[in-house]
């Protein structure tokens, strides 16, 4: 145990990453501040608070299009494992969890039959020693249940030997680890040499460019009120109208169809007019030049945020335009894959209760649906180059080739 760094290190170094992962989750939430960059806005418009979904938008986009599909050479069963733990919610709360957070981590504990059991927990909750050999952990923390006040109520300390639950901090329960690793895995997006527990999806610079949307905005809904009633003036009123229309009630005489104005004092008529009209055009020009720069950034469309650039397109000119989403999707995809096979792998551990060296899963491979789903005209030259490449190679695409290529499941899949 000398080898570790303990409980309590973990505890401290998780308070230190645990706002910066709220704050992703408040932006994804749409639940984020504004930060005002000036006083141009009048004090009884400080309540109006925008709300913009593009952080949301840009993780949800990439989460709906990496699908699991299953792990191939199901020597172990694993894939049973995760059939037995709402597979289709598993795989989707992890993958949704670390893009917004960098990481997420999967808990595997024993039912009392002794089958492995499957938790996510998100990157604000769980933390740990990671190994960069093989991405699993030294030891890791998790916070497993809060109270109403998120103080920590069920925690979790791991290491290779052993699991330690604390409730309330001090009733300790001890379970023997079958495991040659700790039980809780990392799941972790784009994690390189620096950050080997991942980036964020919703990176600074996305947070920011909202921050200058959210201001566009507001500053558009305040302008409106003016747009939607230019100021007019009068010149060459007499002493006694001044005076009564500084009493005049402004609204009203906004929404009236007839004024009386009454003659000067030399019998002159006074003079109405009206500014020229402010014009929109400017914020909505600059908060589409935000959205093309959101949109660069995390490999989107114009018309995934909200402004329509062409008539519905094909698949393929979806697939054209989305070629950046396209490869951002298969890295995901890699080490997602790394991720939920060492899930699979420590949850056979549990399973037979057998600590099987990590080499024996190295055949099995994961699975995935298509990032892009073929329409019925893409479909018809899938076939053709499935047929021209059995002819040259026979036998060389089979059902899961074929699978793997259009997402569809054949009567025999064999």
């Amino acid at each position: 145990m000398s080898e570790y760094k303990g409980m309590a290190y973990l505890k401290k170094k998780l308070s230190s990453k645990a706002s910066r992962v709220n704050v992703r989750y408040d932006y994804y939430h749409m639940k984020n501040g504004l930060t005002d960059m000036g006083k141009m806005i009048p004090p009884s418009y400080n309540w109006m608070r925008p709300v913009l979904g593009w952080c949301a938008k840009a993780v949800d986009t990439l989460a709906d299009r990496i699908v699991f599909d299953s792990f191939e050479d199901n020597t172990f069963y694993v894939n049973e494992i995760f059939d037995n733990n709402n597979r289709d919610v598993f795989f989707d709360s992890a993958i949704l969890s670390a893009l917004v957070s960098s990481c997420c981590f999967v808990y595997i504990s024993a039912d009392e039959t002794g089958y492995p059991r499957l938790q996510v927990i998100d990157g604000s909750n769980a933390t740990g020693i990671i190994d960069p050999i093989t991405n699993m952990l030294r030891e890791g923390y998790a916070v497993l249940d809060r109270d109403n006040n998120f103080n920590p109520t069920i925690e979790a300390y791991f290491t290779a030997e052993q699991t330690e639950i604390y409730r309330r901090g001090y009733d300790v329960e001890i379970y023997d680890n079958p495991a040659p690793y700790p039980l809780l895995v990392p799941i972790i997006y784009r994690p390189d040499a620096v950050r080997p527990f991942g980036h964020s999806r919703i990176s600074r610079a996305c947070m920011e460019l909202v921050q200058e949307a959210m201001r566009t905005l507001r500053r558009s809904e305040v302008s409106a009120e003016f747009y939607s009633f230019p100021q007019k003036y009068i010149l060459g009123l007499s002493n006694d109208a001044e005076k009564m229309a500084e009493k005049m009630d402004k609204w009203g005489a906004t929404m009236s169809s007839l004024l009386t104005i009454t003659k000067d004092d030399d019998g002159g008529n006074p003079t109405v007019g009206q500014f020229q009209q402010q014009s929109m055009s400017p914020y909505s020009e600059q908060l589409k030049s935000i959205a093309s720069l959101f949109a660069g950034e995390t490999g989107l469309t114009l018309d995934d945020l909200g402004f329509a650039t062409s008539n519905p397109a094909s698949c393929e000119a979806i697939r054209a335009a989305h070629e950046n989403l396209r490869l951002t999707a298969r890295k995901a995809q890699r080490t997602f894959g790394s991720g939920f096979l060492n899930v699979a792998y420590l949850a056979a551990c549990v399973r037979d209760n057998m600590a099987y060296m990590r080499y024996a899963f190295s055949d099995i491979k994961p699975q995935w649906l298509p990032i892009f789903e073929p329409d019925s005209a893409a479909l018809s030259g899938v076939g053709d180059a499935i047929l021209k490449i059995n002819q040259a190679v026979p036998d060389y695409l089979g059902a899961k080739g074929i699978r793997q290529l259009t997402g569809i499941e054949g009567e025999n899949n064999g």
